[in-house]
């Protein structure tokens, strides 16, 4: 019978033996997290072990990313941001690379579990409003304060201003796991037709079709990722204007 699952692809299991799975279980994400963790430690030490003039292609892309990454931090945040460029990098490092490993077979996305993004999530939430509050004590919160507005609304918009706030972390994961869970999904769906011998030429071709798309689509998730965290950062460093 022909039968798809493309759910299969993100369920959790034990690395060792069977049974449940409990926040200290050694499992299939613990195993790919460490192993993201792994090659981006990798690439950044071979890439830059030498740092030449004239720098090779590993060092190359590792210039570039830096570069690229600085860059927008700077321009997002201010230069008081800066000084937080690496945590931005290594948040982008660890979202571009678990993406792109997800896309090896058999291999486990990382990203598509809620439990992860929501976890990265929380820490540029918590990281945002904490660095706010210690930079700017009260005064942080006149970014709810909509003072352009007429005094009569003002109070409807700042309800609204922090619902939206609060939810940040919401649509934050939401958009990232929501979108590298459907790509690998319908992957997996348009491969199960594979096996039909009819039309497996067309397959193969949507397959390396759909397959250059999520390669696209982990790229960009982890350039919106990094950059809403700019955009999240800037209201802790900037100056607040309404």
């Amino acid at each position: 019978m022909f039968h798809i699952d493309p759910m299969h692809q993100f369920q959790i299991h034990p690395l060792f033996g069977e049974g449940e799975v409990h926040w200290y279980t050694v499992s299939n994400v613990t195993l790919w997290l460490a192993i993201t963790v792994l090659v981006i430690a990798a690439i950044l030490i071979f890439g830059t072990r030498r740092r030449a003039m004239i720098p090779s292609r590993s060092q190359s892309v590792a210039e570039l990313i830096y570069g690229f990454i600085h860059n927008m931090v700077e321009e997002v945040t201010g230069h008081d941001g800066v000084k937080y460029f690496p945590y931005v990098l290594t948040l982008f490092l660890f979202v571009l690379f678990a993406n792109v490993l997800g896309l090896i077979p058999t291999s486990f996305t990382t990203t598509s579990h809620f439990a992860v993004t929501v976890t990265l999530a929380l820490m540029v939430f918590l990281g945002v409003t904490l660095l706010g509050l210690y930079r700017k004590g009260l005064g942080f919160l006149s970014m709810f304060w909509v003072s352009s507005a007429p005094l009569a609304i003002r109070p409807i918009l700042a309800i609204i201003e922090v619902i939206s706030y609060f939810v940040r972390p919401v649509s934050h994961s939401i958009r990232l796991g929501g979108n590298m869970m459907a790509g690998h999904a319908v992957m997996k769906v348009i491969a199960g037709f594979a096996t039909m011998a009819v039309v497996s030429p067309v397959v193969v071709g949507s397959i390396a079709l759909i397959y250059g798309l999520e390669t696209l689509v982990a790229v960009v998730q982890a350039y919106v990722f990094t950059i809403l965290t700019c955009v999240y950062l800037r209201d802790a460093v900037g100056d607040n204007h309404h």
